[in-house]
């Protein structure tokens, strides 16, 4: 076997310590076949393997256990704890599991099953199997025609560089921690969101109610009914042609609702200017519409450089007596009436027609500070997770060789 030296390769990142170098093998060295078909009927769980959570219970994953409900139990792999199972036709997006349970359970025939020697710490060689590396090596070896399948026999065949069984462990554990992490504040994030469902749902009035089941002190008024054209008028930014745009210049520009991702096209700094003193322009704190791509999407306008087509990206230019924040959040979960046969889009009409339960502006100024405090932070968790999944990423990339 060649060493990382040998071949000029170490990892850009280690741990204090460890110096000795790594060794390129194949799995064949380290691994073997371990699932032992379930002959006798045993009564175990029933797992599946998902793509992004590993093992999961049958009817967790499926319905009911979903098709294999009725399937003949005898003929699949039972799994002690510590095993890896993965689904050789969908490995490729990550359909793999390492068993952590105490107890033996059982997955489809149709899976691999293997375990490792005492060369491989599996916390590390998990890590691995989730990275880039991996994913190499099963575009290298799978096989078939119209699906592509990595059998067992071919993951023997595969290589991975290694460092000591000690270094091994050290880096698991690293990124065991790093997982937990990313997980708490995932569940952050997922639960702030059921907080925030739940109190939209209680602070707004139901259908055919004129007043919410929670309210801010002092606020008794019954709220109204009103159609957003009483509050103004859609506007939009001046037309933009084919002819001035262009795939590299300075000012990015939206043609549909996808807002904060890749722009359709470009305009000059000239031409922005110029239409942005002249013409209709969004002021930050502005409520996009999608009307056309995205239809109804909403998304506050921030003061960001760009430009926006007509009539497929508008806003509602309003009066004081609507207040941005709560329109925001009364927009929600808005079904819009669309109109078209093949392509729909939402009219200029249909939006002013809206209906929305409205209470006075300072109600409506206290319930749209509240919910954007807590969307502000909702997206602190979000961007602290979106960081934490870069430094996995860019430590999988500088400590595996």
């Amino acid at each position: 076997m060649r060493s990382a030296e040998d071949k000029g390769l170490a990892p850009r990142i280690r741990f204090a310590g460890f110096t000795d170098a790594w060794e390129q093998r194949v799995f064949a060295d380290f691994t073997s076949a371990s699932g032992a078909r379930n002959r006798d009927g045993l009564p175990l769980k029933s797992y599946s393997v998902s793509n992004d959570r590993g093992f999961v219970p049958q009817d967790e994953q499926f319905e009911m256990g979903g098709t294999m409900r009725d399937a003949d139990k005898t003929a699949y792999w039972i799994v002690e704890p510590g095993s890896f199972a993965y689904n050789p036709a969908r490995i490729n997006v990550g359909s793999i599991g390492y068993l952590s349970t105490s107890e033996n359970v059982i997955v489809s025939s149709l899976y691999e099953v293997f375990r490792t020697d005492a060369t491989c710490d599996d916390r590390f060689l998990w890590h691995w199997l989730k990275s880039s590396l991996f994913a190499k090596q099963i575009e290298m070896l799978q096989e078939g025609g119209v699906r592509l399948y990595y059998f067992f026999d071919k993951l023997l065949k595969s290589e991975i560089w290694m460092p000591s069984v000690s270094e091994q462990g050290s880096m698991g554990r690293l990124f065991d921690a790093l997982d937990d992490l990313i997980a708490l504040h995932q569940r952050k994030c997922d639960g702030l969101k059921t907080v925030k469902k739940s109190l939209l749902e209680k602070m707004f009035p139901r259908e055919d109610e004129t007043t919410p089941e929670l309210r801010f002190a002092g606020f008794a008024d019954a709220w109204e009914q009103r159609r957003l054209g009483d509050f103004g008028h859609v506007a939009m930014c001046k037309r933009i042609y084919k002819e001035q745009t262009s795939d590299y210049n300075d000012v990015p520009f939206f043609k549909i609702g996808t807002f904060g991702s890749e722009p359709d096209a470009y305009i000059t700094e000239e031409l922005f200017e110029q239409y942005r003193s002249l013409y209709p322009y969004p002021k930050p704190g502005t409520l996009l519409i999608s009307a056309a791509g995205s239809i109804g999407r909403i998304v506050e306008y921030k003061g960001e450089r760009a430009y926006y087509q007509d009539s497929n990206i508008v806003w509602l230019e309003h009066n004081d007596e609507l207040d941005d924040s709560f329109l925001k959040q009364s927009l929600v979960n808005t079904t819009w009436t669309l109109e078209g046969s093949t392509i729909k889009r939402l009219y200029n009409k249909d939006i002013l027609g809206k209906q929305i339960a409205a209470p006075s502006v300072p109600e409506q100024r206290a319930i749209g500070s509240f919910f954007q405090s807590l969307d502000n932070l909702i997206a602190l968790h979000q961007r602290k997770l979106d960081l934490l999944k870069i430094v996995k990423k860019s430590l999988l990339e500088g400590m595996f060789v």
